[in-house]
């Protein structure tokens, strides 16, 4: 039996076109919190010379890079949320999403609370790094408590959230017939999953995670692109069963 369809509401409207901007604006957001960041790294780590090592400006421009980025992360799922809302009205498999994209702006809030902690005492963490960007988090977590505390927080919250634009997204590709949308629900779920190996293994060893990090900026990257590919067009027609 075919599937029953209808005529698109203006509610699905607004919310495909607010996923569409807050997915473009989560693509330049990981390029500046992921990409970027992690590129400078990887040179100071294994090609240090010149301005590529762990020196006070190094530290502070690369936290002001995360610190842009999480702006526009947070705007990013500020819009994914506001989306969900639209199309929550008429179709409640968005409630589950919208409420989870609000816990993850909380703890986008708290991770720019933590970056801000970073940036004002970047001098003491730059001595107890002492040029081995892999000692960041246990300087941070000697030094400023609350900033590691906070950013903790932040990054579970936040963790969340993208479990909330996982099933919103996935809950769009449905309801507008879009295997894209699909595609980006899919890889958002592979990110949550490669983000948790490394942020873990900062805390405790864990073999093989650093491997986890070459697949992070790739996905951020790439969801977002695929869920702006997918809903930069209001659909004409929508399915309801």
């Amino acid at each position: 039996m075919a599937t029953p369809t209808v005529t698109i509401r203006p509610e699905d409207v607004r919310g495909s076109h607010r996923i569409a901007v807050g997915a473009g604006l989560g693509v330049f957001a990981a390029a500046l919190t992921l990409l970027l960041p992690l590129a400078l790294l990887w040179l100071a780590l294994y090609n240090p010379g010149g301005f590529f090592r762990v020196t006070t400006t190094f530290v502070e421009t690369v936290t002001l890079l995360i610190l842009a980025g999480a702006i526009l992360f947070l705007l990013s799922l500020i819009l994914y949320h506001r989306g969900f809302v639209a199309m929550s009205a008429v179709d409640p498999r968005f409630k589950v999403a919208r409420v989870l994209c609000l816990v993850g702006s909380l703890g986008f809030l708290l991770l720019l609370v933590a970056v801000v902690v970073v940036l004002g005492s970047t001098s003491s963490l730059v001595s107890c790094i002492g040029g081995q960007p892999s000692h960041a988090l246990s300087c941070l977590r000697s030094g400023q408590p609350l900033g590691a505390f906070t950013g903790l927080a932040g990054f579970w919250l936040g963790w969340l959230g993208g479990v909330g634009l996982v099933l919103g997204i996935a809950a769009a590709g449905r309801r507008f017939g879009r295997g894209v949308l699909y595609g980006s629900a899919a890889l958002y779920s592979l990110l949550l999953l490669a983000l948790v190996g490394p942020f873990v293994a900062l805390l405790y060893p864990v073999p093989g995670a650093q491997y986890f990090l070459l697949a992070v900026p790739v996905l951020a990257l790439l969801a977002p692109a695929l869920a702006y590919a997918g809903a930069r067009r209001p659909p004409v027609r929508i399915k309801t069963g």
